[in-house]
Order: C-alpha cells, then structure tokens, then sequence
C-alpha cells in the first residue's frame, strides 16, 4: 500500500513540476517583455497562459535533426537523462501531503548536480560539433567549480542543523531562520545557483553571441525541449530548495522561493554577460575562502553552544 501511495504521489509531482516549468517560461517571457517595454505572449488563450502548451506541442512535433558523425546513443540519451536527473532531484522536496522523507536528503541533491555535469557534457561532445564542444567544456568547468562553493554552503546549513534531512533543517528554524545567521552565504549561494545554472550573467554554456547557442546547438524538436525543460525545471527546484535552507519551508518558504524565481528572472534581463576569466576568479578566489572561514565559525558557534 505504501509502494503505491508514493508511486501516486511521485506521479502527481511530476505533473505539477512540468506544469510549474510551462508557466515558469511564460513568467519569464513576461517579465523580460516588460523589462524591455513589450508585452511578451498575449494571443493564445486569455493573456497567453496557454502559450507554453502551444510551444511544447510545436517542439515535440518537430522533426528531429541528424548530424551525420554524432555519437547517436548518448546524443539521445543525454536530454532524457538531464530531465530525469531534474525530476529525481525533486523526490528530496517535503511536502505537505507527504512523498518521501529522505534522511539525506542534501547528500542526494549534491549527487543529482554532480551527475547533471556528465550529461552536459555528454549533449556537446556527442553532437560532434566545435561549438556544441565549446559550450559544453565551458559549461563543465563552471559547474565544477560552483559546485564546491555549493556544497560548501551546504555543509554550513548541515552543521546548524545537525542533519542532512530537510524536513529536519525546517524544523531547527522555528524560532530564526537560518537567513540571520548565514547572510554571506545566503548572497554566496544565490550567486552561485546563477552560475550552476548557466543563467544570466553566467551563461556561458549557452553564450548565442559567440558560441551560435553553446552545448545545444544540434538539437531541435524533443530534444531541445528536454534540455529546456530540465533548464527550467532545476530553476524552480533551486528556488524554492533555497526557501527551505535559509528561510524555514512552509508557506513563506514557498513564497520566497518564487520570489527567487522571479530575481533570477529579472537579472537576466538587467546584466550583461560576465568574463569568463573574472567567472573562474569569482568561484576560487573570492567564494571559495567566504564559504570556508564562515564554515569554520559556524562549527566554532555550534562547539560554543554545545
């Protein structure tokens, strides 16, 4: 019984994950039409809400492109295996009806975007071409290196909390969010979610200025759509982790967490694209030694009070 209560459950998360992922796109498509004085999707149905069904009907009945010398199993493998990695990663989330109460549940997060580097770069290398190639090695070396101040900050939330359980780190914050206590590496950690992202001003994976699109250029129809989709679904799942770990879950941490969608929204249409070199600067010389010393008295605090 309690097999198929989760299996049910997990299927009701997906659908409410891709249906959360369409209307994050069109979110993003008004917000960018109003940052540059246009109104973004307004035809399809009442002020567009039906335009990211009519977007993904048009995707996945588009034909598909064959580049002559890919590597055919893991150029289709990689999208399908990105999208899932996304949906997996969204098992860790505690919900109010209850999915699946994960004692490490962090430890799993951390594993889920380690492994989304291998299918990033397994779409650039397999599609055989020198820009989908570029991207790809760009893309890789930037999530590695945020990954560590990631992790990083991670551990810090871990050692307050005394648990790698989110359902455990929403309860220490009953009386003070953890916000209060972890200000650096609340700004560490948004910024460096931009970056393990691949979003604005960090998109190098994907820099359509000097790259023709980056690590996905060959894809198109299905294809392209799960990379979209798992892009956008690991943009919401961020958002609304970061309202658990630095402002308690529940419903304002539910709030927040849009509230950050809606930030790393905005940024985009606001900032230039960042150097690549002041990018690998940011992540080892600046971020890396904050997220080390505030680990360091946050173990410090904790050995006091104990």
């Amino acid at each position: 019984m309690n097999l198929v209560v989760f299996i049910v459950n997990f299927l009701f998360l997906i659908i409410v994950v891709l249906i959360g992922v369409a209307f994050v796109t069109l979110f993003e498509r008004k917000v960018l039409g109003y940052i540059q004085i246009r109104k973004g999707p307004n035809k399809v149905s009442i002020m567009g809400v039906l335009q990211p069904f009519a977007d993904a009907v048009k995707l996945f009945t588009k034909s598909l492109s064959y580049p002559y010398y890919m590597n055919y199993y893991i150029y289709y493998l990689s999208p399908a295996i990105m999208l899932f990695m996304m949906m997996l990663s969204w098992i860790i989330y505690p919900l109010v009806f209850g999915l699946f109460d994960y004692e490490y549940g962090v430890l799993f997060f951390l594993c889920c975007t380690s492994f989304s580097v291998y299918t990033l770069f397994g779409s650039g290398w397999s599609s055989n071409s020198k820009y989908a190639l570029l991207g790809a090695l760009r893309g890789v070396a930037q999530t590695i290196s945020y990954e560590v101040s990631m992790a990083l900050i991670l551990l810090g939330v871990v050692i307050l909390s005394f648990s790698y359980d989110l359902t455990e780190v929403m309860k220490y914050q009953y009386l003070i969010w953890f916000f209060f206590l972890l200000v650096p590496l609340f700004y560490v950690w948004f910024i460096s979610g931009l970056a393990e992202l691949n979003r604005t001003p960090f998109d190098f994976a994907e820099g359509e200025s000097e790259l023709v699109s980056g690590f996905n250029v060959e894809y198109s129809g299905g294809g392209f759509a799960m990379l979209f989709m798992a892009e956008y679904g690991s943009i919401l799942f961020i958002s609304l982790l970061t309202g658990i770990l630095f402002f308690g879950g529940g419903m304002i941490g539910l709030v927040i967490g849009l509230m950050m969608a809606f930030v790393i929204i905005w940024v985009r249409g606001v900032l230039p694209r960042f150097r690549y070199d002041k990018l690998m600067f940011l992540a080892w010389k600046g971020f890396l030694p904050i997220s080390l010393n505030y680990i360091l008295l946050c173990f410090c605090v904790v050995l006091y009070c104990s």
